[in-house]
C-alpha cells in the first residue's frame, strides 16, 4: 500500500479530491461539480448538504482503498465563507454566497460605529467589499437574525468548516481569518476590536498555526487531519518553501493578482483606492496584493479580434512573439481594429495594453520590497507575447513563467509535511521558463 495524503480543494465551481504520494506526484484525482442552490432571500448559494456529502463519501472512499495507506488530509478553499453551527455541529444557515447584496444600512451602521470606512479599511486591509468582507455576514446575522445567532455553537470559516466534518475539532486558522475579512486589525496583529465588543469572540474556535494538526481515528486507522488552508495562501506554499530570493507571484487568470509576502509596509489610502488588499500567509505575515480584471478583459478583446480579422476565438494560442508588431506606448485601439494590418499586430498591442496595466498593478506591491524575482502563474505564464513584454517592462528584475500543478492542493499538502512525511521537501515542484528583455532563456 502506498502511503498517500489526501487534499479536498473546494472551488467554487469544482471540488476535488486529489491524493500524493510521498513524493507529491498526483496519484488520483477526482472532480465533482455541485449546482448551486437558493438561500432564504432566493440569492444563489453553495448546495452545503451536497458539499457535506461530497467530503464524507470522498474521505471514506479512500480510508477503505486497499491501494492506499491513507495517512494524513488537509483542505483548501476558497474564502469569505462561514458554516455556522449548532452544539451538535449541525449547520444552521446556508452557506451565503460572497456576492450577496449587502444592506446599506447595516453597512453604514457597521462603519460609523468603528471609525468610517478609509480608517477601518486601513486597519483591516481591506476595501470595502460588503459581503466578500466575510466578518460583515457574521455582523449581519447578529442583527437580522438573533434567534438563528444565539443558537451558533462555532462561526467555522469554509476550509476549517471542512476540516471540522472529518476532525470534529472547531479550529480558527489564520490565512482564513487574513483573506479580506473584516476581522483581523494588521496594524495590531490581532482580532478588530469589533469582534470583542460586538461579543463575536465567544462563537470563534481557538486560532491555531496553519501547520496545526489533529490525530483521528478514521476507519479504524489514525490519520492526520490539517486545519484547512485559504485556496490563495495555500497557493503560495510551494513558493515560499522553495524559492530563497524575495518575489512576488502575478497569479493570472480571471483576476491576476499580484501578490508580495516580502512586502511589510501597511496598506495607504491611495493603495486601497486601487484594489490593494493583505491576505495572510501561513506563517502569519502580511501579503500585500493588488487585483487587476486583466483576463476577463483578455476574454472581452479577443472575441472582437477573432469577428474583425475572421479567426477562430483561440487564433492567439497559436502565436509566438514578434518584435515587429510591439509598440512602446502601450495603446490599443479596441474602437478603430482597421488601423492594425492583421490580426497578430492587433494581439501585440492588445498584450501591450495589457501589459502597461499590469506593471502599474504590480508596482503597487512592488514598492517598499526587496523582491527581486517575478513569477507568472496561470493562462498569461504560458502566453510568449505576454510574457516577454512583461519581461522588457521589468527590466532589472528576473521575470519567470512558473507552473505548479494542482498549486493550492500542493500548498495544503506542503503546510503539513513534517506530521506525515519523513522524506525531504522535494526541490522540482515548480517549473520554471526564464524571459529576459533580450530573449527567452530556459531552465
Amino acid at each position: 500500500m502506498t502511503p498517500v495524503i489526501a487534499i479536498l480543494d473546494i472551488g467554487k465551481t469544482n471540488k476535488k479530491l486529489l491524493v500524493f504520494d510521498e513524493e507529491y506526484h498526483l496519484l488520483l484525482e477526482h472532480q465533482q461539480s455541485i449546482p448551486e442552490i437558493l438561500d432564504e432571500d432566493g440569492d444563489p448559494c453553495e448546495d452545503l448538504e451536497q458539499l457535506t456529502r461530497f467530503v464524507r463519501t470522498s474521505i471514506d472512499s479512500l480510508a477503505v482503498n486497499k491501494e492506499y495507506d491513507l495517512r494524513a488530509i488537509n483542505f483548501a478553499a476558497y474564502g469569505a465563507s462561514f458554516v455556522y453551527v449548532d452544539e451538535n455541529g449541525k449547520p444552521l444557515t446556508p452557506l451565503y454566497n460572497y456576492l450577496k447584496p449587502y444592506p446599506q444600512g447595516l453597512k453604514d451602521q457597521f462603519y460609523s460605529r468603528y471609525g468610517g470606512e478609509q480608517n477601518f479599511s486601513m486597519q483591516s486591509a481591506s476595501p470595502v467589499l460588503g459581503s466578500l468582507n466575510s466578518g460583515m455576514q457574521l455582523y449581519r446575522l447578529k442583527y437580522e437574525q438573533p434567534d438563528i445567532y444565539s443558537r451558533i455553537e462555532w462561526a467555522l470559516h469554509l476550509p476549517q468548516y471542512i476540516s471540522y466534518l472529518v476532525s470534529g475539532v472547531a479550529v480558527s486558522e489564520l490565512t482564513s481569518i487574513g483573506c479580506h475579512t473584516n476581522m483581523w486589525d494588521f496594524m495590531q496583529n490581532k482580532y478588530h476590536r469589533w469582534i470583542e465588543e460586538e461579543g463575536v469572540e465567544r462563537i470563534l474556535p481557538p486560532i491555531v498555526a496553519s501547520d496545526a494538526v489533529n490525530t483521528v481515528e478514521y476507519c479504524g486507522n489514525d490519520i492526520v487531519i490539517g486545519a484547512g488552508l485559504h485556496d490563495s495562501s495555500a497557493a503560495l506554499v510551494p513558493y515560499l518553501l522553495n524559492i530563497d530570493q524575495p518575489f512576488v507571484l502575478i497569479s493570472t487568470g480571471t483576476w491576476c493578482i499580484s501578490l508580495n509576502p516580502f512586502n511589510e509596509s501597511p496598506l495607504t489610502g491611495p493603495e486601497l483606492q486601487q484594489d490593494c488588499l493583505c491576505y495572510m500567509s501561513t506563517t502569519g505575515r502580511q501579503v500585500k496584493a493588488s487585483r487587476l480584471f486583466a483576463g476577463s478583459e483578455h476574454e472581452k478583446q479577443t472575441k472582437k479580434l477573432a469577428a474583425f480579422f475572421d479567426r477562430p476565438p483561440d487564433y492567439f494560442d497559436s502565436l509566438a512573439f514578434e518584435e515587429q508588431y510591439v509598440d512602446v506606448d502601450g495603446s490599443y485601439e479596441e474602437d478603430h481594429l482597421g488601423v492594425y494590418s492583421n490580426y497578430h499586430e492587433a494581439y501585440h498591442r492588445l498584450i501591450g495594453k495589457l501589459v502597461k496595466e499590469q506593471v502599474a498593478s504590480t508596482q503597487l506591491v512592488l514598492r517598499n520590497s526587496a523582491a527581486s524575482h517575478i513569477f507568472v502563474d496561470g493562462g498569461f505564464g504560458k502566453n510568449d507575447i505576454y510574457m516577454h513584454l512583461l519581461a522588457r517592462a521589468f527590466e532589472g528584475y528576473d521575470v519567470y513563467a512558473s507552473t505548479v500543478p494542482q498549486a493550492s492542493a500542493i500548498g495544503a499538502a506542503l503546510s503539513i509535511h513534517k506530521s506525515w512525511n519523513s522524506n525531504p521537501l522535494p526541490a522540482s515542484l515548480i517549473r520554471l521558463k526564464k524571459y529576459t528583455s533580450q530573449k527567452q532563456l530556459h531552465s
